[in-house]
């Protein structure tokens, strides 16, 4: 007897929900993609201290922060081409500390780049200004400017450590 008779619609049911809820599963598990680039960002805000000492140990440095050398003044970082246009970040720092994030250059040829940086560009700012590094998280809808964000943020923060 096959087991999907129509006088046995119980294991029809059972079966069709099972299915479904297997379907369900394997897309949750599936991981978005992360681009190698903002990896290589997060990896050097780590290393930041190095480069801006002049010994291997770098014992020297009794404040071992991220954002290194109690640089003041103002930093540009390097425009970052995205998929939907260049992206770069100035930063004011004072006694090393992120005082102030600025957007120079972000997406907004169109209607949807200018609704979508307008909640995301106010959002990145609050984050790098809390986290005082380039480690911080990327907005939901706007992942491109979120990356090309991050990058020119490092890339400033490299430009005053160095």
């Amino acid at each position: 007897m096959h087991a999907l008779k129509k006088n046995r619609p119980l294991r029809r049911i059972t079966l069709a929900a099972a299915t479904t809820v297997t379907g369900v599963v394997l897309l949750l598990s599936l991981k978005p993609h992360t681009p190698p680039t903002v990896d290589r960002a997060s990896s050097t805000v780590s290393g930041t201290p190095s480069p801006g000492s002049s010994s291997p140990g770098g014992s020297g440095d009794s404040s071992g922060s991220s954002g290194s050398t109690k640089a003041s003044g103002t930093f540009t970082g390097d425009s970052v081409q995205t998929r939907w246009g260049p992206v770069q970040v100035r930063i004011t720092l004072e006694s090393g500390r992120i005082t102030d994030v600025t957007a120079v250059v972000y997406p907004s040829e169109n209607p949807r780049d200018q609704e979508i940086n307008s909640y995301a560009i106010p959002q990145l700012r609050r984050e790098a200004l809390a986290a005082q590094s380039a480690q911080i998280d990327s907005v939901s809808g706007a992942t491109y400017t979120s990356d090309g964000y991050r990058q020119s943020l490092q890339s400033a923060l490299d430009s005053a450590g160095g």
